[in-house]
């Protein structure tokens, strides 16, 4: 896993066996047998959890470009950085999310299966098949006999608000946490006097998005953006939910952005803060694909592709695992992942060096110039 850290350029079969003695062939042998990493990740995040800091749950899904014809798993699936549907490979990715630390760590990636049927658009022969939504919480499902036992909010983004996820979600025995969209079909719950016989009064009203003035003012938080709450009747979900409403006033302008939560006790900063640390698995694709060979792997089959990309995720927790040793845990992890990558390609090169030269490892790593070499190159912190 190490070798990872130290590899220069893509990360395939090829280039790891450059910078072990191990061979591609072996390398081939081991990745086609799988990997199963989801109860080391467990154990490393359980481990690296600051004491009381509050975790999450935070579901999204990544597109890998892939050609060729063979490879397992192709399909068209959205790919954001494009804007459009692309012929390629999807990766369904759980992370745990550490709201004191202000990081995230990779529980499990399952690559998402090719011939599902959407929501919007199911073909005749495709009505009975399972649908893309189903298989994320089939994957959402395997992954919770690896959640730690204080796990209780799962957070998607807006594609994932749908009536199936939400109540998949709160089956499963946790409560959900995502977007809104801007014109979802809400109503206030009435909790006036009943008057009169008959059926008690359900509603009091449909809830306009564009006027906040029947929510509860919360606060103003950064940059004038106002926060109203309020608990209201889901139509689509069939439920009552929590609102934290986003109202943004400039120039004149109004936008707003709706949160909401299964959790109707849950206070609106808090689901707020959670929904804003979604965003912290957008940075664990970027560490993964930038530096550490996410979308390097040339393998097509289905074990050798879920081990490559596990692989890949689970050397960045391990990263960040690495610098949490000389880190205060109750701090935010700040770190970079491209100076810590030139420290091991260093370390690297030394024990090379040593090793070739048949020099001595404790008269060359004890002189006080070894630390400086060692982070020559890397960023300053």
């Amino acid at each position: 896993m190490t070798t990872l850290f130290v590899v220069c350029g893509r990360v395939n079969y090829t280039n790891l066996s450059r910078y072990s003695q191990i061979n591609e062939r072996t390398y081939r042998r081991h990745f086609e047998a799988g990997l199963g990493l989801e109860r080391l990740n467990r154990r490393l995040i359980e481990q690296l959890r600051p004491e009381d800091s509050e975790q999450i749950v935070v579901v999204d899904c990544t597109f890998n470009e892939k050609s060729g014809r063979h490879t397992h798993g192709l399909d068209w699936f959205y790919n954001s950085k494009a804007q459009r549907a692309e012929k390629g490979l999807e990766w369904s990715v759980v992370a745990i999310v550490d709201l004191q630390q202000k990081t995230g760590y990779t529980l499990s990636a399952q690559q998402t299966e090719a011939d599902l049927r959407t929501e919007k658009t199911p073909t005749e022969d495709q009505v009975a098949s399972r649908s893309r939504l189903d298989f994320y919480l089939g994957h959402l499902a395997y992954c919770t006999i690896f959640f730690p036992d204080w796990i209780r909010y799962v957070v998607a983004d807006g594609f994932y608000s749908k009536s199936k996820w939400v109540n998949g979600v709160v089956g499963l025995g946790f409560e959900a946490i995502g977007r809104l969209r801007s014109d979802a079909n809400l109503k206030f719950l009435y909790d006036g006097p009943h008057r009169g016989r008959g059926r008690p009064r359900r509603y009091d009203g449909k809830v306009d998005l564009t006027d906040p003035s029947r929510l509860t003012f919360v606060a103003t938080l950064d940059e004038g953006v106002s926060l109203y709450t309020a608990v209201v009747w889901s139509v689509n979900f069939r439920r009552p939910v929590r609102l934290a409403y986003l109202l943004k006033e400039q120039n004149g302008r109004r936008s707003y952005v709706v949160l909401f939560s299964t959790d109707v006790t849950l206070d609106p900063l808090h689901l707020y803060r959670c929904y804003t640390a979604r965003f912290q698995i957008e940075f664990i694709f970027r560490d993964a694909r930038q530096f550490l060979g996410f979308s390097d792997c040339e393998a097509r089959s289905a074990e050798a592709l879920d081990s490559h990309v596990n692989a890949s995720l689970l050397a960045l927790n391990l990263a960040k695992a690495t610098l949490q040793s000389t880190h205060t845990r109750a701090e935010p992890l700040s770190f970079s992942i491209a100076s810590l990558k030139r420290l091991a390609l260093n370390e690297h090169l030394f024990d090379l060096f040593i090793d070739s030269f048949d020099l001595d490892p404790t008269l060359i790593k004890s002189h006080p110039n070894y630390s400086e070499l060692l982070s020559y190159g890397a960023l300053a912190s």
